[in-house]
């Protein structure tokens, strides 16, 4: 039976919250808006089954996540995991001070942007080695500098940046007359001191 999917989910629990926070974890609570498999979520996302069943039982056991129903797939039987909720909203009740909170959350983005340039590198290195030597694979990378003196600015810019791309994205997502999926990967840092 499918457990119904709250809209938003005020997260109290600290555990839960770091949990949340952790890059992968939040990539596959983002998954699991529709019942899936650790497999699938792995094929989604580029790791292995290993990996996002293990951080997926974590999650389950501090439910985020729900087991949802099961499949058999060849001689195996597969386990649907689905999130609790379509959005998570970090409650000011957290027993854990405000610095504390954003240190956590900034914390957590830059591990995210490390898990990201590792997917990208990994990923251009598969696509070198399964191409052959004359072939041109279509990529293009960007890469700018802009100047966000403010935390209000800072988050005016990434909410205005990351409506534009979503925009563009779904004007191409929904083609289905294409099968050649391509991964879109944005990030957006402070510039460290040299």
């Amino acid at each position: 039976m499918l457990n119904d999917i709250q809209d938003s989910y005020y997260v109290e629990s600290p555990e839960q919250a770091t949990l949340l926070l952790h890059p992968l974890r939040g990539e596959i609570i983002a998954q699991l808006m529709e019942p899936a498999s650790a497999a699938e979520i792995a094929r989604q996302i580029g790791e292995t089954a290993q990996r996002i069943n293990y951080h997926l039982k974590a999650l389950e056991k501090a439910g985020l996540v729900h087991k949802v129903g099961t499949r058999q797939v060849r001689n195996l039987v597969e386990v649907l995991y689905r999130s609790i909720a379509r959005t998570f909203v970090l409650a000011e009740s957290l027993s854990m001070k405000p610095e504390t909170l954003q240190k956590l959350k900034d914390q957590s983005s830059l591990a995210h942007l490390i898990t990201t340039s590792e997917r990208i590198k990994r990923d251009a290195m598969l696509l070198m080695e399964q191409s052959d030597s004359d072939e041109i694979i279509p990529s293009a990378s960007l890469q700018f500098q802009v100047k966000l003196a403010t935390e209000q600015e800072r988050q005016a810019f990434v909410d205005e940046y990351t409506t534009m791309v979503q925009q563009l994205v779904n004007r191409y997502a929904s083609r289905p007359d294409h099968d050649f999926p391509y991964q879109v990967l944005l990030a957006v840092y402070p510039k460290p001191k040299e």
